[in-house]
């Protein structure tokens, strides 16, 4: 039986903006947050390595891809805020499109913007973007933590177990970058909060590959690659460089488990992991609304903002789609989109992202992410 949007999203419609603004992050003044986490922790007796060759390859390749965040990265560099949100402009709808629309109305939060206020959003919205990465990062952590004590394969751990380290490095580099060359940071948004939640919280060990290796860092990975493209600032376009050399491993991990996995499941266990899966995307779409940094500029209203983001056209949101371009083709390869009657990919193309299908699935494409000689020579 198919779940309805309320059981998945605690809302009866995805697009609800009254019922999105009432969710709020009731911790964001904390700095301990517990999470229940309903899983088994599996021990294997079987430790003959390499009974699933690719595994194993990508366990080999880990341990060889390791990299120092202090040693590796030249963190002596000034970093010149106002020049790289020049250049970054990381939300560019933000100057365009619907937002460009909506300050142009009479009644606009943004009617007595002027220069300042825009450079400022740019800024704020940069941080708020690496905050993000951040605790997406711990997010990230945990999860694989928790993948290293619920997978039932031996090959599967020992990635696993190397993937925590890559997490740690991670989050350490984004919090340096944050406190060090930023002004602070920001706290979790509510929509990944209650994401890492559910990824953390769910008792089957396949979900949380599905939430993590698939759909978060799916989506992280594409969200790095596009900065990285988008920067000239040197030292975090060279730290983003590092973290997406993992986070492609992690994302192939994901695939690579889930495939072999899946193929055994019920149809109605399938379904479950679509359902997951949409949930899922619809918090990533909902974390991108960015109501914090709103918040922080001062708009007491934000629902005028949000609606224009939900309802722009699909050309005017090309950031927020071009974050499902890793998501989508390995929910292809997985089985996912059209399993049973092709739910999930009536849902992807709800939300317009369907189009991405046919990119390479990231276990064939890891490869291509690794650090070159170039890349890794220590400052």
């Amino acid at each position: 039986m198919t779940a309805t949007d309320y059981e998945m999203l605690g809302r009866n419609d995805a697009n609800d903006i009254e019922q999105i603004l009432m969710m709020t992050n009731t911790e964001k003044e904390e700095t301990i947050s517990r999470v229940k986490n309903e899983a088994d922790s599996i021990f294997t007796w079987d430790y003959e390595k390499g009974k699933r060759p690719r595994l194993e390859k990508l366990y080999e390749k880990s341990k060889h891809s390791m990299w120092d965040g202090q040693k590796d990265l030249d963190w002596s560099i000034d970093v010149d805020l106002d020049k790289v949100v020049a250049d970054i402009s990381v939300v560019s709808e933000v100057q365009n499109g619907p937002i460009t629309r909506l300050a142009e109305s009479p009644n606009s939060p943004f009617k007595n913007w002027g220069d300042e206020e825009w450079t400022q959003l740019n800024k704020e919205s940069l941080n708020w973007q690496l905050s993000q990465f951040m605790h997406g990062e711990q997010g990230a952590l945990i999860a694989t933590a928790k993948i290293v004590e619920t997978v039932p394969w031996i090959d599967a751990k020992y990635y696993a177990s190397t993937q925590v380290m890559d997490e740690a490095r991670h989050v350490e580099v984004f919090a340096q970058y944050l406190d060090t060359k930023l002004e602070g940071n920001y706290p979790v948004n509510v929509h990944l909060k209650h994401l890492l939640d559910d990824i953390i919280n769910h008792g089957e060990w396949d979900m949380t590959y599905l939430g993590m290796q698939i759909m978060v860092e799916g989506l992280a990975l594409a969200a790095f690659g596009y900065l990285h493209m988008m920067t000239s600032e040197p030292l975090l376009k060279k730290l983003l460089r590092y973290v997406m050399s993992d986070e492609a491993r992690h994302v192939a991990f994901g695939v690579l488990t889930l495939e072999e996995y899946y193929q055994h499941l019920t149809l109605a266990e399938i379904r479950e992991r679509q359902e997951f899966a949409f949930e899922a995307a619809v918090r990533m779409r909902d974390r991108f609304l960015q109501q914090e940094v709103w918040d922080r500029m001062g708009i007491t209203d934000l629902r005028p903002i949000i609606e224009v983001q939900l309802n722009a056209a699909p050309e005017e949101k090309e950031f927020q789609r071009l974050l499902f371009s890793k998501i989508v083709p390995n929910c292809r390869k997985l089985g996912l989109l059209d399993a049973g009657d092709g739910w999930l990919r009536t849902k992807f193309e709800e939300i317009n992202v369907i189009e991405f299908e046919h990119l390479e699935a990231t276990d064939t494409e890891f490869d291509n992410f690794a650090l070159g000689e170039d890349d890794v020579t220590s400052v």
